[in-house]
């Protein structure tokens, strides 16, 4: 399946508006588009998910790895994949836009921001490429998509200063219905704030679409992908909560959960109790935002008497922190929540995050995801922090990253493992979990 990478100059240049512009495009033309995001991101495939109509892959190095990379790639469905970059193009150690771009053998579509530029976007795009053989990368800048640019003399002047080898592939004018809100950990979620179809349907009319699908190319085909073995007598039963506080899960991961066990959802914010079930697995999200109704829910009391009968419960950011004994919302008038009370630490709120970064976590012993000395690599970013009980235990050093408390990781309880790391399937995480119901 061929495809593009939309790189940005830099970050905030509209790449995700940009990215949804281009699907709405070629799904005008009749191409069925599957999306992807180079990075860790949650929030931005939820956006490409509401305008695709199927759900965006995750595409990074380092959480994947690159024969990863390239069968989460091919587990894509359509006629082309459109991958949002993440930051600016060369932006990131573990896994920029670049690298992805480059392990993939992706063209590049540049995405810069023309409010007040012309020729001056030219001499920027062949910065960008020129830059690739500078620090001796295979880095193919292909061409220009160009935000907030008008029509008539400032299209023209962009278009009349790029070289012929570097493609004009169109541009998104100035509109204030394409802006997305945001709020901490980034944009709001795609089913709180999708764009007006109107406003995507009048900017796609300025994209070049058969351009770009002639300058898409297709990555090499991974070696085939051997499903893991499942329990020799039976399946095991995943709970997955999915709700407004349990979003932040990546397609992949349910996938994997799918083809090992079977999987039941249930919704903590809406009432719903736990399922009967063999294990639970708790993602991030947004429990701040929920935490009287998480509060209030008979999910969290079962899970605590679940947890002491030795229920392995598996919960990331936000899945961490509806685990401990209280939440406590941002502002000197809010009021804490009581979380399940299975981990031995409060958390906190705050104004400013407090962790980002890819993370690489070293297992102490044989934990939940992982056997004694095994690496997880992941991806933490979190506007909370957790006051611990002095005699915790933790499941993992941090070779890479911030934690949870003084370069530990995986505080752990009974059967349960809340970490401020998400990790992706690929990691082997799910599967070591998988094999421990």
């Amino acid at each position: 399946m061929n495809g593009v990478v939309l790189g940005g100059t830099s970050s905030g240049v509209g790449k995700t508006v940009a990215t949804l512009t281009v699907i709405r495009a070629l799904r005008r033309e009749g191409y069925e588009v599957q999306p992807a995001k180079a990075g860790p991101d949650f929030i931005d495939p939820s956006h490409h998910e509401a305008i695709a109509d199927r759900p965006s892959r995750t595409l990074d190095l380092w959480l994947e790895g690159e024969d990863g990379l390239h069968r989460n790639y091919y587990r894509g469905e359509g006629d082309l994949t459109v991958v949002e970059g993440v930051m600016g193009l060369y932006d990131g150690d573990g896994s920029s836009t670049a690298m992805v771009a480059e392990a993939l053998s992706l063209p590049v579509v540049l995405v810069a921001d023309a409010k007040a530029g012309m020729e001056s976007i030219a001499a920027t795009a062949l910065g960008f490429r020129e830059y690739a053989d500078r620090i001796g990368r295979e880095i193919d800048v292909a061409g220009v998509l160009v935000q907030r640019a008008h029509g008539g003399r400032h299209e023209q002047g962009i278009r009349d200063a790029l070289p012929e080898d570097l493609e004009y592939l169109g541009r998104i004018p100035p509109n204030d219905d394409l802006e997305i809100p945001d709020r901490h950990l980034g944009l709001h979620m795609g089913g709180e704030a999708s764009l007006p179809e109107d406003a995507l349907d009048a900017a796609a009319e300025h994209v070049r679409t058969e351009r770009l699908v002639d300058l898409s190319s297709a990555p090499a085909r991974p070696p085939t992908d051997d499903v893991a073995v499942t329990h020799a007598n039976r399946d095991p039963t995943v709970a997955v909560a999915q709700d407004a506080a349990f979003c932040f899960y990546y397609p992949a991961t349910i996938e994997r959960l799918r083809e090992r066990a079977d999987v039941v959802t249930f919704a903590p914010t809406a009432g719903d109790d736990l399922p009967d079930c063999d294990g639970v697995y708790l993602p991030g999200g947004y429990p701040e935002l929920h935490a009287a109704d998480l509060a209030a829910s008979p999910a969290l009391s079962t899970l605590a008497d679940r947890a002491a009968d030795g229920l392995p419960i598996l919960g990331e950011c936000g899945g961490l922190m509806a685990l401990t004994r209280s939440l406590e919302p941002a502002g000197d008038d809010a009021d804490s929540h009581d979380m399940a009370g299975i981990l031995p630490a409060d958390v906190s709120m705050h104004d400013r995050y407090q962790a980002l970064d890819h993370v690489e976590l070293e297992a102490r012993d044989d934990a939940l995801t992982a056997d004694a000395g095994e690496t997880l690599r992941g991806h933490e970013f979190h506007y909370s922090s957790a006051d611990v009980d002095r005699d915790a235990r933790f499941a993992f050093d941090v070779v890479r990253g911030d934690g949870i408390d003084d370069e530990r990781d995986g505080l752990t309880e009974y059967s349960t493992l809340g970490t401020y790391a998400h990790v992706h399937p690929e990691s082997g995480a799910f599967d070591a979990f998988i094999e421990r119901l």
